[in-house]
């Protein structure tokens, strides 16, 4: 072998003569060669950059941020403009109606709270001018008799001493009371995020095994299709009635095999004619479709299920699948959900993800987004994996028929009949299935209107159930554990503990504080643990990261509406009763736009003919389209002014101006912008473009 020549240890210890290469071209430039690798070395960044490119940097750098101050500078303007105009001159706004159970008392005591922080900031203020800064942090030096400086001084040393002896204790003995409550509703959260990251790591999830619909019989056609049931109740849904029955037609199930209840609790005749004329149509196409129209509307949406229940021809069916009048159904939903039943006698229920189609139209239904996508990858996953019960979400899901009966059936006792009949299930044996992998195209309120009416019936329901059911629940057979799970996490922590002390914490005792610095909340309260908290809730909706701050603080603001319903709820006020349907915008998914412009467009080109149509019916068809056509003019939205959230927005407002005589900058920080979103939804302006 060759010896090696390598000469690199050499070449790089021996130090070279300076080489200058000149050459005739001059188009070639001149290298100075002082070592083997001088050519090769890495160019510092620095080299090589003059003073006219670091004045570019500059000027560019310069003019991002006058594009932001500009930025800021133009939506705070329009932000006092629509202050102006909305509040002051009342244009077109309306005030909205305290019927929200004792939402007037709630109301007033948040005015009391109001008048006494700006007379106490007053005061204050009126201090520190006169340079009677008695404390520093927390520790207060009360004056001797001799210092004091006439009665002003005396009011004020006066209202030092009664803040120490009497107002500190109380309120640092319900902080503390909250923040255990705060700490233990966290640790909940964190044990339902490591359970669903367990379930992520490792893959489990319910599975369909062999082919499902493979029939036991010999003798029988070799597939069986258990007899199926769907039912779309409906309440004046003149936007999503179309989409939501063409979706539930189009599903892929032997027409032999399925019912379709159109169930129309409309008392608007013009919105019942366009239901029927839909139903019509599909009945015209061979789908298995009616219509159901109740005279007299009692309980809600329980009532109107309960009724289609009592129908002779249910008993011939063996599950009931159920969607709201919003809902798009894929054509597979009932293939990917009924096989579930097949030998598993004790399962009662198979429920589906709800995702957005409108989840990005504005800042409202984002913020939705992120809690609803936590409700189902975390909540709804978690619990259906390893405890088989979850609260039914109304909507979206199959039920054995045989569960409901049962259970007691649909009863109108509370405005959350999709809880009350999983709780009873629960109770009975039942088990339930949740399928992350299966979902339904449903929309988001769009308006914060219609999300607050929703919101204060999703939280005063369950506590109207707790009251109805507790006695049951301790004198039911099942296990100890599944009795505690229900009590303690399902409607205490999570129904009842939640909006209590998020509201209570962080709307009416951190602002407090600011005017007792003794009972001050330490900052992990503040800020690190919520932060956290907030983290691990948008986890399931990584795309809503940018929107972390404005979720936290919003989450915030809707605790006053969430306490409100709780307490109403809880003493069975008269709003606990109240159901208010939601209002929808009708959206459609990109794919629902194309097959309808492909409809549209083979209508165009064909013409219709309703074959075995007979005459009458011809012209019964007519009248409706004539119906559908004289669509009234939609009514311009009139926004709300709503009070109590006004009245928090000026108490954290005048609280943060208050922590600026105490220079607590973090605390200034949360309470100017906790305030400020209090004031946009107060006006709101969520959901809406600023004018």
């Amino acid at each position: 072998m060759a010896p090696g020549l390598d000469f690199s240890d050499w070449w790089g210890n021996k130090e070279g003569t300076p080489v200058v290469v000149k050459m005739e071209n001059p188009s070639y430039s001149v290298v100075e060669i002082n070592g083997p690798d001088s050519a090769f070395r890495a160019v510092e960044k620095s080299r090589g950059k003059n003073a006219k490119q670091v004045t570019w940097v500059l000027l560019l750098k310069a003019n991002r941020a006058v594009a932001c101050v500009a930025w800021l500078a133009t939506v705070f303007w329009a932000l006092l403009g629509t202050i102006k105009k909305r509040l002051i001159f009342r244009q077109g706004v309306a005030v909205a109606t305290e019927k929200l159970g004792k939402g007037k008392l709630v109301l007033q005591i948040i005015r009391v709270f109001l008048a006494a922080s700006l007379a106490i900031l007053a005061f204050e203020v009126v201090a520190y001018l006169k340079g009677w800064r008695y404390f520093e942090s927390t520790n207060l030096h009360i004056p001797r008799t001799l210092d004091l400086q006439g009665w002003l001084h005396v009011v004020y040393v006066a209202w030092l001493t009664f803040r120490v002896d009497y107002i500190a204790p109380l309120i640092q003995a319900l902080s503390q009371f909250c923040v255990v409550l705060f700490l233990i509703q966290s640790v909940d959260r964190l044990i339902l995020c490591l359970g669903c990251f367990w379930i992520k790591y490792k893959k489990i999830k319910p599975r369909i095994e062999g082919d499902p619909f493979k029939s036991d019989d010999v003798e029988a056609s070799g597939y069986g299709y258990p007899m199926v049931l769907v039912q779309i109740p409906m309440c004046n849904e003149r936007e999503v009635y179309e989409q939501s029955i063409t979706a539930v037609c189009q599903m892929d199930w032997p027409k032999d095999r399925v019912l379709i209840q159109v169930l129309d609790d409309s008392n608007d005749e013009s919105i019942q004619w366009l239901i029927k004329a839909e139903v019509a149509k599909w009945n015209q196409k061979g789908i298995n479709i009616i219509y159901r129209h109740r005279l007299i509307r009692t309980g809600y949406k329980a009532g109107n299920l309960k009724s289609a229940m009592g129908c002779d021809y249910v008993k011939d069916y063996e599950f009931v699948a159920i969607f709201d009048a919003d809902f798009q159904p894929n054509p597979d939903f009932l293939k990917l959900t009924v096989p579930h039943f097949k030998g598993n006698p004790e399962l009662g229920l198979v429920q589906a993800r709800w995702v957005f189609v409108n989840k990005d139209e504005n800042l409202l239904t984002r913020l939705q987004n992120v809690n609803l996508c936590f409700h189902f990858e975390v909540e709804q996953q978690v619990n259906g994996t390893f405890l088989n019960f979850f609260g039914f979400n109304g909507t979206a899901g199959v039920w054995r028929i045989k569960a409901l009966e049962e259970s007691g059936g649909w009863l109108e006792r509370t405005t959350v009949e999709d809880m009350d009949i999983a709780v009873r299930a629960h109770l009975n044996g039942w088990k339930f299935i949740f399928l992350n992998d299966v979902k339904v195209l449903c929309e988001v309120p769009e308006s914060y209107e219609a999300y607050r009416k929703q919101q204060h019936r999703w939280h005063s329901g369950p506590m109207q159930l707790f009251r109805l059911c507790l006695p049951a629940i301790i004198a039911s057979k099942i296990a100890f554990w599944k009795k505690a799970n229900l009590i303690f996490l399902f409607f205490l922590l999570r129904k009842l503990i939640l909006p209590f002390y998020s509201f209570t914490l962080f709307c009416i005792i951190l602002p407090l504080t600011m005017f007792v610095p003794e009972a001050e909340l330490p900052m992990w309260v503040i800020c690190y643990v919520p932060v956290v908290m907030s983290f691990l809730n948008i986890l399931p909706a990584p795309k809503s990261f940018p929107f972390i701050v404005p979720y936290l603080l919003f989450e915030n603001t809707m605790s006053v509406t969430k306490f409100n319903a709780m307490v109403s709820g809880l003493f069975q006020l008269g709003s606990s009763y109240e159901w208010v349907v939601t209002k929808k915008a009708g959206r459609s998914s990109e794919s629902d736009l194309l097959a309808a412009a492909e409809r549209d467009s083979k209508t165009m080109n064909q013409p219709q003919i309703c074959r075995g149509a007979s005459e009458t019916e011809l012209e019964l068809l007519n009248q409706l389209q004539e119906q559908k056509e004289a669509t009234p003019t939609p009514v311009k939205k009139v926004n709300k002014i709503y009070r109590k959230e006004l009245a928090l927005a000026f108490l954290l407002l005048t609280a943060s101006v208050r922590s600026l005589l105490s220079a607590q900058g973090v605390h200034f920080y949360f309470l100017l912008f906790q305030g400020l979103t209090f004031l946009v939804v107060g006006l709101d302006l969520i959901g809406e473009q600023i004018s």
